[in-house]
């Protein structure tokens, strides 16, 4: 059974990922005179402005992953397999390109056309606007196997083609014929690359030599060598100094010297994997770079020696993330350690704020002397940490400990770098074990303290500002298996540990003392706590989680469901969500007050880990092989979401992982029958018959209506406005020859201002309704349009209901009446109140002397009374309870 609808989650955005092995491409914006850098990520294609190296625009997602990237004036072109796409604005598809039968992995713009090649060696030439195959070449992959692709400048309708034979050819598109041949020196193409200068290419090979060659005489005008291996890209500089750039496979970047015909200066491990692209900003002394390590870098050359510096960087993990976690409580950053052995921190509002804490070290300035390839002095990844914001601008507010490496570290998140102390137990800190290794971690709330667990079953206590080893917990070992989980809760009272062996034992924080253990059913794989609620999250190797109190120090729920190992738990902030992942895939949200499941969903790659945020926006995961955190929102916090059990046979469905650019909530309301459990409930007007219902009139319609005169009386202005006489265009004169003006003429008949009411006499709605009501007996209609009107209105319409103001008896008593029944329905209870007193004020002569309204002013006394009479009954009893409750002692 699948659930109808939306779930809980909704995927929102990924954050940390940068590039891929796909080379970038540069563009130059006419109108806005700026360079824009695309990469392809994944299935999408990003824009960066290279002044500031900020995102502008994230394309909509191709149904893979993007393969091969190129790029013109107008359009962006992306392949993914054997089809070609055309990007307009660096987002929408508008232009695709069927006709391949194999991968595209060249792609060339050329004009009104653009030219791809597979890796059957077919090559095709498209028109852009039509998309019809203008021509298409196929190349016997035997004899030529194309590698590599350039228009070279200034060459009409002419490309030059690279092959893995180590030929070259020229060939003219227009007429389909091939122009010449190059010989070639015997070893495969790797990249073609235009020099600044007419006629000239740099040829790179497969064995680190790079070749720069007259096309138009075929000479060789200079020839260097790499010994990295092959040359995977090749820019030249164009700001007036002759320098061309090479990279290499294992991410060194060569710069070599066009005049003196030698190497200038290396550039080692600017990237940790291949250098992917490699392109110099025209004009500028500004080299881009991209690589596999998922990093953009753009180095400036401005100092001396002719090396580069890093200007700007865009990096996030090389290797997938494999613990995250949100630090401090704004929610706007996340912690995470990925299998490269870095510590990251990622900004969910801007990539500006993002941060590397570096990789771990032994020894920091071996390290730095040895370089990153031949780094002996490299920490494993780290397996688990935890940080609190504490005290992290006085001292270190980060713990670590790393894979089967027994020394824990700290780090430092104000100064980006790893901490001053390396925490280990005294007995082994002149020589390192090789199967003892440090298994969890945690950090007090205050910061002053870290709890760390090993394999042999010792839980340790550092202080963080001195790294002075503090006490341990237990005689020797605490538990006699390995660590598998330790916490501590919010006040330094109590410290958790969890053991292989299948015990839970709570032990005092200052005087290491045991309070209580208690025996689990199976052996824990992990434990969480909420530190807010004090309950206990324990996941076990046999696929079920359980949830303890640890005031009671009861398991209050068990959970089950999943079908592997559980790899992470994260609570909600108010502690009322558990949500899981697992190895099956799934992510699963379970509502610890009602003990159910609410919500499972399932994802391409199992989630390693897991976190919610401490405002409860966003929920963040990492993948198995994925570089990137995904970002889920709380869908209700927005949205009506269904947060009922969900049935035993329910089947979760697969949910598209989120892109770079935030994806907007698709509302399903309007294509779906919305279920019985997810229709909105409507309050009635009156929840019951005996309760003393309140209309949802805002006061001031109702409140002052008694006082209405008073208020008049004041806003009145002291005296009437003065109208000025104006004079008329032409004064008149009268004839003659001196000029003279002729006088106003004195208006002697004065119009009387008393008002005619025969002529005004008209009724209103309301008086109408009132009318009908009299033998209808239904009042509902005068009283909604009563209570649709404003005070003024109000007290017009009910001086209106006297014979003097045009009414009756008749309807006075028909008002009344109409009270009466508000009174006896017991709603719009304070309206009657108001209106009761309001009508009292305007009409009491009248009603003193008319005996019918009399009578019926006698039955609402007494309906009034007695209504009054129970409230005060019920308001009484409440304030003997509140006084009671205020002055007993509990």
């Amino acid at each position: 059974m699948a659930r109808e609808g939306a779930g809980l989650f909704a995927a929102f955005r990924v954050l940390g990922r940068f590039s891929g092995h796909v080379p970038h491409v540069l563009r130059y914006h006419g109108r806005h005179r700026e360079f824009y850098l695309a990469a392809a990520v994944g299935r999408s294609v990003h824009t960066y402005n290279v002044k500031k190296l900020g995102i502008v625009a994230v394309s909509n997602t191709l149904p893979q992953d993007i393969t091969c990237l190129a790029a013109d004036r107008m359009l962006i072109f992306a392949s993914y397999d054997s089809i070609l796409h055309a990007f307009a604005r660096n987002k929408e598809v508008v232009h695709t390109y069927e006709g391949h039968k194999a991968k595209i992995h060249l792609l060339q713009p050329f004009g009104d056309h653009v030219i791809s090649v597979d890796v059957n060696n077919v090559l095709i030439v498209w028109n852009i606007q039509s998309e019809e195959v203008y021509l298409q070449i196929d190349f016997d992959k035997a004899t030529f196997a194309v590698s590599a692709l350039l228009h070279p400048s200034t060459y009409l309708n002419k490309i030059l083609l690279g092959s893995e034979q180590g030929t070259l050819q020229l060939w003219n598109i227009r007429s389909n014929k091939l122009l010449y041949s190059f010989p070639g020196w015997g070893l495969a193409v790797t990249i073609l690359e235009q020099a600044p200068a007419v006629d000239v290419v740099a040829v790179g090979l497969v064995s680190g030599h790079i070749i720069i060659h007259n096309i138009k005489y075929d000479e060789t005008l200079m020839k260097f060598q790499q010994d990295w291996g092959p040359i995977t890209a090749i820019s030249f500089r164009t700001d007036g100094h002759p320098v061309m750039a090479a990279g290499s496979p294992v991410g060194h970047i060569a710069l070599w010297d066009l005049e003196e015909k030698k190497l200038m200066c290396q550039m080692q491990d600017a990237h940790s994997t291949a250098i992917a692209g490699m392109t110099f900003v025209p004009g500028e002394p500004l080299l881009i770079t991209n690589g596999a390590d998922n990093a953009l870098r753009v180095w400036i050359f401005d100092g001396p020696g002719g090396t580069g510096r890093v200007l700007r960087s865009r990096m996030g993990h090389s290797a997938p993330p494999t613990k995250i976690r949100y630090h401090g409580q704004d929610g706007k950053q996340i912690l995470s350690a990925g299998q490269d052995g870095t510590l990251q921190s990622f900004s969910t509002v801007h990539e500006k704020f993002n941060k590397s804490l570096g990789h771990g070290s032994i020894n920091k300035k071996k390290s730095k002397k040895k370089g990153l390839k031949l780094d002996t002095m490299a920490l494993p990844p780290i397996t688990s940490f935890a940080s609190e914001v504490a005290h992290q601008s006085d001292w270190d507010g980060i713990v670590a400990c790393h894979q089967g490496y027994i020394t824990c570290t700290t780090w430092n998140y104000q100064k980006t770098s790893m901490g001053a102390h390396k925490l280990r137990p005294e007995e082994f800190s002149k020589h390192k074990p090789v199967d003892i290794y440090a298994t969890a971690v945690d950090i007090t709330s205050c910061g002053n303290f870290a709890v760390i667990g090993m394999s042999t079953g010792q839980v340790d206590v550092y202080n963080m500002q001195s790294g002075i080893h503090r006490g341990r917990y237990g005689k020797g070992t605490a538990h006699k298996g390995a660590i598998r989980g330790v916490a501590v809760d919010g006040l330094n009272q109590l410290v958790i540990t969890a053991g292989s062996e299948g015990l839970i034992k709570f032990w005092k924080f200052k005087m290491k003392d045991l309070v209580y253990s208690t025996e689990l059913p199976c052996s824990p794989s992990g434990i969480l706590l909420h530190r807010d609620s004090g309950i206990l999250g324990i996941a076990f190797d046999d696929f079920t989680i359980s949830v303890l109190d640890i005031e009671t120090r009861k398991i209050v729920r068990t959970f089950s469901g999943h079908h592997a190992r559980i790899n992470d738990m994260t609570f909600s902030p108010d502690g009322r969500w558990l949500i899981t992942s697992s190895m099956d895939c799934s992510i699963k949200t379970w509502d610890l007050p009602s003990g159910c499941l609410i919500d499972c969903f399932l994802v391409d790659s199992a989630a390693v880990s897991l976190t919610m945020s401490p405002t409860g926006d966003f929920l963040a995961s990492a993948h198995v092989d994925d570089l990137g955190i995904y970002l889920w929102s709380n869908r209700s916090l927005y949205s009506l979401v269904s947060l009922r059990p969900l049935p035993a046979d329910y089947e979760p469905s697969l949910v598209t992982s989120p892109s770079t650019c935030p994806m907007q909530d698709v509302d399903v309301s309007g294509d779906e029958e919305p279920c019985d459990e997810m229709i909105e409930y409507i309050s009635p007007e009156q929840l019951g018959e005996q309760l003393v219902t309140l209309s949802l009139l805002p006061e001031s319609r109702w409140k002052n209506l008694i006082n209405l005169d008073i208020i008049k009386k004041k806003n009145k202005p002291r005296e009437p406005p003065k109208v000025p006489k104006s004079a008329p265009f032409f004064i008149p004169t009268l004839p003659g020859l001196i000029p003279r003006y002729i006088p106003p003429e004195e208006e002697n008949d004065r119009q009387s201002k008393v008002v005619n009411l025969g002529v005004l006499a008209q009724k209103s709605d309301f008086y109408i309704h009132l009318e009908e009501a009299l033998s209808t007996n239904k009042y509902k209609a005068p009283l909604d349009l009563l209570k649709s009107l404003g005070p003024s209105n109000i007290e017009l319409e009910l001086r209106g209901l006297a014979p003097e103001g045009g009414g009756s008896m008749e309807v006075m008593l028909s008002f009344l009446r109409m009270i009466g029944m508000m009174l006896n329905k017991k709603y719009n209870f304070e309206l009657a109140q108001a209106y009761l007193a309001l009508f009292l004020k305007l009409h009491l002569k009248i009603l003193s002397s008319e005996p019918k309204l009399l009578e019926e002013l006698s039955k609402l006394s007494m309906q009034l009374e007695e209504t009054w009479i129970h409230l005060q009954a019920l308001f009484n009893q409440s304030l003997c309870v509140l006084t009671y409750m205020k002055s007993a002692l509990l």
